[in-house]
């Protein structure tokens, strides 16, 4: 099944008819965290994980999430404020598996914006590390967007380590189980 997404007609770094004194320079965050590069390139792919934290909040995952994930795959993440839909869509301009991702993003309240987002993942001895960019960020709060994605990748960790935790818990279940079997086999 394909996933409903809605394309961009129109890639181009800002559109025109924001006034040049809107436009901002490039806003750069960094976040490590304790799993790997895989893992963590994995997540912003995974429509399912995805709409857990990626433009989500913590008390409330985005409703409808649909990812294409290839270069010229689009994506949209959507969710419900006082009653409206409210959309982030883009459009993946490059791909390097548990590397680089670079996506263009339209704002959820301004479409005429159209920003640039480019995900670094360098693996650590412990982990990886990741630096977003976002270039010509939203130009009203600079600060609320470095938050914004800061607090977005504090998603991505908690995230992570939710899953983890039930992939463990699964593992612990099952050895726990096959455990249990091979008691009664004894005992038989």
């Amino acid at each position: 099944m394909t996933p409903q997404i809605r394309k961009q007609k129109v890639l181009r770094p800002v559109d025109s008819t924001v006034p040049a004194r809107m436009r901002r320079r490039a806003l750069r965050v960094t976040r490590r965290f304790g799993e790997s590069p895989q893992r963590v390139f994995g997540a912003w792919l995974d429509p399912d994980l995805a709409g857990q934290w990626l433009f989500a909040t913590a008390l409330r995952p985005m409703t409808h999430v649909a990812i294409d994930a290839r270069v010229g795959g689009a994506f949209c993440f959507a969710d419900r404020r006082n009653g409206e839909r409210i959309e982030f869509t883009g459009e993946y301009t490059e791909i390097i598996p548990q590397r680089r991702l670079v996506f263009n993003l339209t704002a959820a309240d301004d479409p005429r914006v159209l920003t640039r987002v480019i995900v670094e993942i360098t693996a650590r001895k412990s982990g990886c590390e990741i630096e977003l960019i976002q270039e010509e960020a939203p130009p009203d709060d600079p600060n609320y967007t470095r938050e914004r994605w800061l607090g977005i990748l504090y998603g991505l960790g908690v995230a992570l380590d939710s899953t983890a935790t039930t992939s463990s818990d699964r593992k612990s279940t099952a050895v726990m189980t096959r455990t249990s079997r091979q008691g009664k086999n004894r005992d038989q």
